[in-house]
């Protein structure tokens, strides 16, 4: 069973290649991030030509999440209990669903912005609320995992350059403390391998040639439970996918298991 998440920074100017990628890359599952879109406005049946079902949790602007599957899906929780809103309003940056025998949650977690913006307090409380939500299913028997773009790199390995980020969020201590406590419910993080280069980036930003330069920061993440983990039969960062024109600034991290 194939396994992926990729954050697609618009599904909309992402949809021929991300068809295309469906096509040739035989995943099964796919959690997406940052659709883009209203749930009206989803592709929903191109993808049903490929053969995936489609939960979906989006309003549009600039968040949504997606859980495409070709395996069966079931059990859909589109949002994320005890979710604690920003300025007023929940925000949709969470969904989980069975996919077959394995159950998986996508979420984009909230940038944070600056450390001194409100933001960032809501993207600790969100974590929290995450935490929260996932402790069940993490130490439970059946495969699980909670996919997708997290904002925060776990390790300084996981920035080209840690003084480049000297004072920013997505490496702060109280982030990774999040992270840290979340995995202390019985997940693991699972590290893919890179394609190219020694370190596996999942996000390099537009600007100033980072993709080239390779000036990137792994925040794309898959922390599956116990039985999740011991199915891993691979797992590697699709560095094909941020090359060329309309790219997203992510690339999709896939993990293969033998469930």
């Amino acid at each position: 069973m194939r396994i992926a998440t990729w954050n697609v920074n618009s599904i909309t100017a992402r949809l021929p290649r991300l068809l295309a990628w469906l096509e040739s890359s035989g995943t099964d599952v796919l959690c997406l991030q940052e659709a883009k879109v209203a749930e009206a406005q989803f592709p929903v049946e191109p993808l049903r030509e490929l053969g995936y079902e489609a939960a979906v949790h989006a309003t549009g602007r600039w968040n949504g999440v997606a859980i495409l599957s070709r395996v069966g899906l079931e059990d859909v929780v589109k949002g994320l209990p005890g979710d604690p809103g920003y300025d007023g309003s929940e925000e949709p940056r969470a969904v989980s669903a069975t996919c077959g025998p394995v159950r998986v949650w996508s979420v984009y977690v909230p940038n944070g912005r600056e450390v001194e913006h409100p933001h960032y307090a809501y993207k600790l409380q969100w974590l929290e609320a995450l935490k929260a939500a996932v402790a069940g299913d993490a130490a439970g028997s059946r495969p699980f995992a909670v996919l997708g773009d997290y904002n925060i790199a776990p390790t300084d390995d996981d920035v080209y350059d840690r003084a480049a980020f000297e004072g920013s969020t997505h490496v702060t201590p109280a982030e990774r403390a999040a992270l840290a406590s979340l995995r202390e419910t019985g997940l693991t993080d699972i590290v893919p391998r890179p394609l190219k280069y020694d370190h596996p980036y999942t996000y390099w930003d537009y600007r100033q040639l980072c993709f080239p330069k390779n000036r990137g920061m792994r925040i794309d993440l898959v922390y599956g439970n116990e039985p999740f983990a011991k199915a891993v039969t691979d797992s590697f960062v699709d560095r094909e996918e941020r090359k060329g024109k309309g790219a997203s600034d992510h690339a999709p991290v896939v993990v293969d298991l033998d469930v």
